[in-house]
């Protein structure tokens, strides 16, 4: 019995004995913090997954637009009026009043209202539109006013996250998910969905000109359109502008009001050599764009381009692309000289020609 407890006494006086070396030696040590067991809590549980912060940095940027205008009813017998309204979303581009919406939420309105998340309602004026790529620029004088994050070196790829924001059926705004599908391109000559951004955000009557937000709420879209065809219970598919188009739209419409598109009057096919075989993968590369068609009345045909011919550069630079060749043929000024160069018949022959506005 005595040695059990000379023992129990020997074993306290060396605890006391290391607690005074930790406490003389280490002083800053703060025991009350030390666990000597691993106890699970909620604060070991993953964080979830969040897009809070983005919905906040873009939400308070995006509109909400309603339009109203006064058509004759055709099934009337004596001429009457009826007013009719639309509705559609809006994206603050800049702190000067400049907002991007669609073409067909505010065509042939006669009065456009846009309602802040902020509580406050403002009349908007239409500064220009562009039917091709469903784009139109609206301004409000207003001062204060939250504007979408931008990063135009941002490059979007397929399979990043994307959030929808905007007006679905006047509900409020309401935020939905999804990944890009498509990326569509960024020039001025694209026309129709095959061009446009797809991802499967759902878009709903209302969310049209909202913005498309990636995980960071910076802007990589304007809401277009959802994909429908006859008799087809279609989902998933939906479409936005890609957001360098949005701009540069955007820009030509403050500085002339309109959008001017140049052409040369042909048609052609990707090759991949000079005796025109097509390029049939994304792993081929591009040798030029061989003329199957061309204008008869056209700046092509007056140049002296003929079918069968190859164009290689366009005022003496390459292009990766047919979209990237049609979209610098776009991008020039109207009644502008473009340098041609060609392969016919495997003699390379450069040739001049003025591009035409193209008019629809």
């Amino acid at each position: 019995m005595a040695k059990f407890w000379f023992f129990l006494l020997k074993s306290c006086a060396y605890g006391l004995a290391l607690a005074f070396v930790l406490i003389w030696f280490f002083p800053a040590i703060n025991f009350s913090s030390l666990t000597l067991f691993n106890t699970s809590s909620e604060s070991d549980e993953p964080a979830a997954i969040s897009y809070a912060k983005a919905v906040r940095r873009a939400a308070p940027a995006v509109v909400n637009v309603y339009t109203r205008s006064t058509l004759v009813d055709p099934r009337s017998l004596r001429p009457r009026t009826i007013e009719r309204q639309e509705l559609g979303s809006g994206v603050i581009m800049s702190s000067q009043g400049y907002i991007l919406t669609n073409y067909h939420v505010v065509n042939g309105a006669d009065y456009i209202e846009v309602a802040l998340q902020d509580g406050r309602t403002l009349e908007a004026v239409l500064i220009g539109q562009d039917q091709l790529t469903d784009l139109a620029v609206l301004y409000v004088q207003a001062e204060n006013l939250p504007v979408i994050p931008q990063d135009q070196q941002l490059e979007s790829q397929v399979g990043d996250v994307v959030l929808a924001i905007g007006n679905p059926l006047n509900l409020g705004q309401t935020i939905t998910q999804g990944i890009i599908s498509a990326n569509g391109n960024t020039g001025l000559s694209s026309r129709g969905y095959i061009d446009f951004m797809r991802m499967d955000a759902a878009i709903n009557r209302g969310n049209s000109g909202g913005a498309l937000v990636n995980s960071n709420g910076i802007l990589v879209g304007i809401n277009a359109a959802a994909f429908q065809l006859e008799d087809q219970d279609i989902q998933g598919i939906f479409f936005a502008i890609p957001y360098k188009l949005a701009l540069n739209i955007m820009q030509k419409l403050i500085k002339q009001g309109r959008v001017t598109r140049s052409h040369l009057g042909v048609a052609g096919d990707a090759v991949v050599n000079a005796a025109g075989e097509r390029l049939i993968s994304s792993g081929q590369r591009l040798y030029g764009l061989s003329i199957t068609a061309v204008n008869s009345n056209g700046p092509a045909a007056e140049a002296g381009l003929q079918v069968g011919d190859i164009l290689l550069k366009i005022s003496g630079k390459p292009f990766s692309s047919v979209q990237q060749a049609l979209n610098m043929i776009a991008e020039t000024a109207p009644n502008s000289e473009l340098a041609l160069t060609i392969d016919r018949s495997g003699q390379i022959i450069t040739m001049n020609a003025t591009v035409r506005e193209l008019r629809r």
